[in-house]
């Protein structure tokens, strides 16, 4: 199902995957099956989406973006892709940043490139990310550290205060 209000420039979108509307996705973009994404949404050309992805409104995914199968992105999760933008100069290649399987990024995140968040790890919300988090962890804050550990069902098993 792909909303009226949608642009949705690439063929690349798997079987039961829902666009809403105002969500603009490039030509190149590939993404999977049965996987729910929001209005206000920005999907640029070399972005892969795996399959019961959930994106939220507010998201843009930019050039280098890999969202591996059962990720959750929050509400206005911010990615960049470029450690020194300027007007008009683009890398040869964008750097990687890898959402790796069942992790969870919480609403207003915001995650540097080149970052990979591990396997079913789990991000707070309003956390900024500048380094890879492990497997089943969980981080937040400013900058986001460890702040206790994830379980195979996703949920919290252990937690720090914060400070």
């Amino acid at each position: 199902m792909i909303h009226e209000d949608a642009r949705v420039a690439t063929p690349h979108v798997g079987e039961g995957t829902r666009i809403w509307q105002f969500t603009v996705v490039l030509a190149k973009a590939r993404i999977g099956r049965d996987c729910n994404i929001n209005a206000q949404v920005f999907i640029e050309n070399d972005v892969v989406i795996g399959d019961r992805v959930t994106v939220k409104s507010g998201v843009q995914l930019w050039d280098g973006v890999r969202v591996e199968d059962d990720v959750f992105i929050g509400p206005n999760a911010t990615f960049t892709n470029d450690f020194l933008p300027r007007s008009r100069r683009r890398p040869e290649k964008f750097l990687p940043t890898v959402l790796k399987r069942g992790c969870s990024v919480g609403a207003n995140v915001t995650i540097v490139a080149g970052v990979t968040i591990g396997e079913c790890a789990m991000i707070g919300a309003g956390s900024v990310v500048t380094r890879d988090v492990p497997p089943f962890e969980l981080w937040y804050g400013n900058p986001a550290r460890r702040r206790g550990s994830v379980g195979e069902d996703g949920k919290i098993v252990e937690a720090t205060p914060s400070p």
